[in-house]
């Protein structure tokens, strides 16, 4: 008898053994692995489909159409892959296990869980995920529209306060889904915010739930994160943090949308965490004369 459950089935060529072929097949266990050897082709067949069954195996193209490569991901490539039965588009995110640390490999699982959970129309959707022996493939929602700072960048910084308005409150919509279920996203910037297509009415999408962490009513965290220029004061200083981290980083974000740049930055990291710290956040009058009072006491109400 033997447990299934966790386990990976991978096929390997046939072997000769004294003159005779048998076809091969391995069962990876957690901590170790068995094979098998199965003298008739037919035999051989009705193993690996029964045992596909079995444990959930799934090959790939079975599903889907792999098509282009769409980008780069920090342990593989994204490609492009149609649905054969539905024709409907999705991003495949391909990871290489040997490529990751544990540490790394606990954050891909982190972000799969909580990607299962939520179907909200601003948050990036998982529609099916895969795992073997060497990789993981994470079938996404796809965007076409880029990413949002690059989007910006194509703008020099500069759009509508209307635009920034509408930008921001798509994002909230987005973080009140996730703090309704405890999630706190811990990486928020626009690298991290998809847009639906290319056109001006784009939906925002946040993506990269790697660092988030469910954190409950009444807990508090400590554990360092994110992207300098974005983090709240409380977790550089390494204080007992909740999600109200998060609206720090929105309030970033509506300074960035509505200026063109960020309250806090430096060539030096250190420079910045200390303006993060223990700096009042600037106003200069050139620039924020032209940004209506609403606007401004939003901000300075997030960055507080």
């Amino acid at each position: 008898m033997h447990h299934l459950s966790g386990i990976y089935l991978k096929e390997d060529k046939p072997t000769i053994i004294e003159g005779k072929t048998y076809y091969t097949f391995k069962m990876m266990y957690p901590q170790k692995e068995r094979e098998y050897f199965v003298e008739d082709k037919k035999e051989y067949d009705d193993w690996i489909k029964n045992l596909s069954r079995a444990i959930g195996y799934f090959d790939l193209s079975t599903k889907y159409e792999i098509g282009p490569k769409l980008g780069n991901g920090k342990f593989g490539l994204v490609k492009l892959a149609v649905n054969k039965q539905t024709g409907q588009k999705l991003a495949a995110k391909f990871m290489t296990k040997k490529e990751m640390s544990n540490v790394d490999l606990e954050l891909v699982r982190t972000e799969i869980e909580i990607l299962k959970i939520c179907q909200h129309p601003n948050i990036i959707r998982i529609y099916d995920v895969f795992e073997n022996t060497d990789s993981y493939y994470i079938l996404m929602e796809y965007c076409d529209g880029g990413d949002l700072f690059t989007r910006l960048e194509k703008t020099k910084f500069k759009i509508p306060e209307k635009k920034a308005a509408n930008y921001i409150h798509q994002i909230l919509a987005g973080l009140c889904y996730l703090h309704e279920y405890g999630i706190t996203h811990r990486d928020l910037k626009p690298e991290n915010i998809l847009m639906s297509d290319k056109s001006e009415e784009a939906t925002l999408k946040l993506i990269d739930f790697g660092l988030s962490k469910i954190i409950g009513p009444n807990e508090t965290c400590t554990e360092p994160y994110g992207t300098l220029s974005y983090v709240a004061p409380e977790v550089l200083m390494e204080k007992p943090y909740n999600k109200q981290v998060d609206m720090w980083t929105v309030g970033v974000m509506a300074y960035l949308f509505c200026v063109g740049f960020l309250p806090f930055d430096h060539k030096d990291e250190r420079e910045i965490a200390k303006q993060t710290m223990c700096d009042p956040t600037p106003y200069p009058s050139s620039y924020w004369n032209k940004v209506s009072n609403d606007a401004k006491l939003f901000v300075d109400g997030k960055l507080n």
